[in-house]
């Protein structure tokens, strides 16, 4: 049987960096050659656009939210890095799979706590004033944190793999405000409830360090969400779509589908329909041809792009 390629998501070591230009490497250096990078003259490879002459697009990933107080991947505290048995849910797993909907959803309550009190950084701020200045034309983003588009809402956003402020429904498309939704888990888990003051109290979830997380049986990750090994996820309850238990939706196939709920309110095991997933593009799940395309327009009409603070890299997989 053939190995694969290469684990999936990466999380071996990254090549070091090659810092050109070579002053680069301090920040005076490097501020310098950023502004030399803004203020280039335009290629004459790229097509003389009307909007394009002199203005860059900015892509940015995961580091660029560390100094907000949020986690990231491949950092020296990132989970990859420190945690190599880390396996994020799979989106075919999730939608077909009620129990790792609880222990998702149950994660995901416990730490929306602390990414709902996190705010844009100085580095969002600064990509605020780029673009009041004329240098962006876009941001494409690789975070679902909203803090570009919180920071900077007249400078637009593309976030390539969704945002965790708003869920979808799996099967009518009806999205609801992710406050909304953590109210409805609390009404539904009061166990869960007194479980998370507790460790608000002793301030278990003031850090994302992992190492101090650890250190009280947690484990912080990336997408939100917190990991309490010996968990009794299994008891966690979550709501169906509003919109789908109001109006059950007609399934692929043409039959019509069922939505149940128990006494308290709570998505039965029972149902076809009424799957409400996190606004965010899972692994093993597409993004929407309508996010690549406009991707895609943007960076056709800048004149460059600028990478922040995320590893760019693209393997070949089984």
């Amino acid at each position: 049987m053939q190995k694969p390629f290469m684990r999936i998501p990466y999380t071996g070591p990254l090549p070091a960096p090659i810092i050109v230009p070579k002053n680069a490497n301090t920040p005076t250096g490097a501020i310098s050659a950023l502004t030399n990078f803004l203020s280039a003259p335009r290629s004459p490879l790229v097509p003389s656009l009307p909007k394009s002459h002199g203005l860059t697009v900015l892509l940015t990933g995961a580091g660029v939210s560390v100094a907000s107080g949020l986690a990231d991947y491949r950092g020296t505290a990132g989970t990859y890095t420190l945690n190599k048995s880390y396996r994020p849910i799979y989106y075919n797993e999730f939608i077909s799979n009620h129990e790792a909907r609880k222990r998702y959803w149950a994660r995901s309550y416990l730490g929306w706590t602390n990414l709902h009190k996190a705010k844009p950084n100085s580095a969002h701020w600064a990509v605020r004033d780029l673009g009041k200045k004329g240098y962006m034309s876009h941001v494409i983003t690789q975070n679902v944190d909203s803090f570009h588009p919180m920071a900077h809402p007249e400078l637009p956003t593309l976030e390539l793999h969704g945002y965790l402020r708003s869920l979808v429904c799996v099967h009518c498309g009806n999205h609801l405000a992710r406050k909304e939704f953590q109210q409805s888990l609390s009404a539904l888990n009061p166990a869960w409830v007194d479980f998370l003051a507790e460790m608000l109290e002793t301030g278990a979830l003031d850090s994302e360090h992992p190492d101090e997380r650890r250190k009280k049986g947690l484990r912080s990750n990336p997408d939100g969400d917190v990991d309490v090994p010996g968990a009794p996820y299994t008891t966690f309850r979550y709501p169906p779509c509003p919109t789908c238990l109001a109006k059950p939706p007609m399934l692929p196939d043409g039959s019509q589908s069922i939505v149940q709920i128990d006494a308290d309110g709570a998505w039965s095991q029972q149902s076809t329909a009424g799957v409400l997933k996190p606004a965010v593009v899972m692994f093993g799940e597409s993004i929407a041809a309508s996010v690549k395309m406009a991707a895609e327009e943007a960076i056709d009409s800048a004149s460059r792009i600028l990478v922040g603070q995320g590893a760019q890299h693209a393997y070949r997989c089984p």
